[in-house]
């Protein structure tokens, strides 16, 4: 950045003046480049600097920390937007009116004092206008801050919820490991999980993340099974440390209400951590009003995603009607988004409980926990001999990723996973390499040997001799005297029948039923059969 000699060259003699009277200055100098010099020497020092920043407004005093947290510099149409503008006026006008004496703006306020500047410097969208701070005397501005300056407490933004805000509360739970093992199970036996689409993208980024799945989707053997035989909270904790340090897991683009677009790129994780950084100064186990959090984010942060400020090249739309969503005007449909989804994330990782002003409504305030989830009560495993498995959601997660992989998934109901055996989901289990003796072995196992005999005698005859019973539907031509099958056997309708059941019954081939009567037809004999 230009050093301060360098930023007032630009200004006539009387700026010059402006600017010596708000640092107490008296300038002697006759012309605009000797009072520049003159104005350097007294202004590039430690006790003014520190004497000058200390009486600016609030306001002003925002505006010049935001440029120093971003290295001196930001750019103009960002820091206006922000902390405001500053009139172009000629120096006539400026002696006549005074603007300096009544400032429209913090941006204002610190460039009549010479502690801004203005100028087009290269950047990754071509050349640029920024604000900034002359490199010399931000120098000693940081040096200031740093080192004499007492570090104050980073206050949380936000206030607590009100009572509306956190009526209705939805407690932190494990659950995410259930619904993990649900998908693990359902990638290997080839059955659509039981998952809702949104559900399912957000679980398969986080497996990736945590390297259990591959890029591909695939299953990582040994990763499988160190996540299903870690106990619960470790199990949690192995998922929210992955999450929280993924380069991969991109929440932006996992916002069910929004589709991203194109070839941009933005940085998810310094941006997770941005956010965990602003939520950690939160107070723990007290109920935080989201609007409040977002409204103060939006305020003093708004730019947290995005690099330069930049609300044009990326391409987003509204899911819901397709419409693109560019500008700072969609930050709550955007970036507000991004945080909510942040937030619940940190809940369904039993870090934050949520609660919302009635069931069913869109969370309102958070609550950041102050110990770890832990799992209640004890997991139960069932076993009835029509072959129903019930395995309750506590219970070994290894266990169930096992079972659901010999049985046909039922609906889970009251926290219990429910399932059973049927010689379909034997024969695709064969398939996949695994035996019913092996299913055998873990429900013996795991019920004390509990196991009903019909089921034992089931599983082992069909290891031994496969399908022993098999239930079919078939249409069955039923004929008042034996020798009219005969006769349709030696017609040309002989081929659509199959095996015959007694002397007058026999099956007809599936979809041959409209040939058959047709044939009957030809042969005198009316059918009672409507085709449907």
């Amino acid at each position: 950045m230009p050093d301060l000699l360098a930023s007032l060259q630009t200004h006539d003699l009387g700026h010059l003046h402006i600017i010596a009277g708000f640092w107490g200055l008296e300038l002697e100098s006759r012309d605009a480049a000797s009072a520049v010099e003159e104005l350097c020497a007294s202004i590039l020092d430690l006790d003014s600097v520190r004497e000058t920043v200390e009486i600016l407004p609030p306001d002003s005093r925002a505006a010049l920390t935001a440029l120093i947290e971003s290295n001196g510099r930001v750019e103009w149409a960002i820091f206006s937007r922000k902390y405001g503008d500053v009139r172009e006026i000629g120096t006539a006008r400026r002696d006549r009116e005074r603007p300096h004496l009544k400032p429209i703006s913090a941006a204002e306020v610190l460039y009549y004092r010479g502690l801004l500047a203005k100028a087009f410097f290269d950047s990754e969208k071509g050349a640029q206008e920024f604000a900034y701070i002359p490199e010399d005397l931000f120098e000693i501005i940081q040096y200031d801050q740093q080192e004499n300056s007492p570090t104050e407490k980073q206050e949380p933004l936000g206030r607590l919820a009100t009572p509306i805000e956190k009526a209705h509360e939805s407690p932190s739970n494990d659950f995410i490991l259930d619904d993990a093992t649900t998908y693990l199970a359902a990638l290997r036996v080839g059955n659509p999980p039981s998952l809702n689409p949104d559900l399912q993208a957000n679980l398969q980024a986080l497996l990736i993340a945590a390297q259990i799945l591959n890029a591909k989707n695939e299953p990582q053997a040994e990763a499988v099974k160190k996540f299903l035989e870690a106990p619960r909270a470790d199990a949690l904790n192995m998922l929210y440390g992955a999450w929280v340090k993924s380069q991969t897991f991109n929440e932006l683009r996992l916002i069910p209400a929004i589709i991203c677009e194109g070839e941009w790129s933005n940085q998810p994780q310094v941006t997770r951590e941005f956010l965990m950084n602003l939520l950690g100064v939160i107070p723990r186990e007290k109920w935080w009003s989201l609007p409040a959090f977002l409204r103060d984010l939006k305020l003093k942060f708004p730019d947290f995603q995005r690099p330069a400020g930049d609300y044009d090249s990326w391409f987003i739309k509204r899911a819901s009607d397709g419409q693109y969503l560019r500008g700072f005007a969609y930050w709550d449909q955007v970036d507000g988004a991004l945080v909510k989804y942040v937030i619940h994330m940190l809940h369904r990782l039993g870090k934050v409980d949520l609660a919302s002003p009635e069931d069913g409504k869109e969370f309102t305030a958070f609550r950041l926990r102050g110990t770890e989830y832990k799992a209640q009560g004890e997991g139960k495993f069932a076993v009835s001999s029509s072959g129903k498995i019930s395995v309750s959601r506590n219970f070994s997660r290894a266990v169930r990723y096992q079972v659901a992989r010999f049985c046909e998934w039922d609906e889970e109901k009251n926290h219990e996973y429910a399932y059973h055996v049927t010689a379909k989901s034997l024969k695709r289990a064969n398939q996949h390499g695994l035996k019913a003796e092996q299913l055998l072995a873990l429900l013996v196992k795991y019920t004390n040997s509990a196991v009903p005999p019909t089921l034992v005698k089931a599983l082992k005859t069909w290891d031994a001799d496969g399908i022993q019973a098999r239930v079919e539907t078939h249409t069955v031509l039923r004929v008042a005297k034996p020798e009219i099958i005969e006769e349709m056997r030696k017609s040309k309708a002989g081929k659509f029948l199959g095996e015959s059941l007694s002397p007058a019954a026999v099956i007809i081939k599936s979809g041959a039923e409209a040939k058959v009567i047709e044939a009957l037809t030809e042969l005198g004999l009316f059918t009672d059969f409507e085709i449907k």
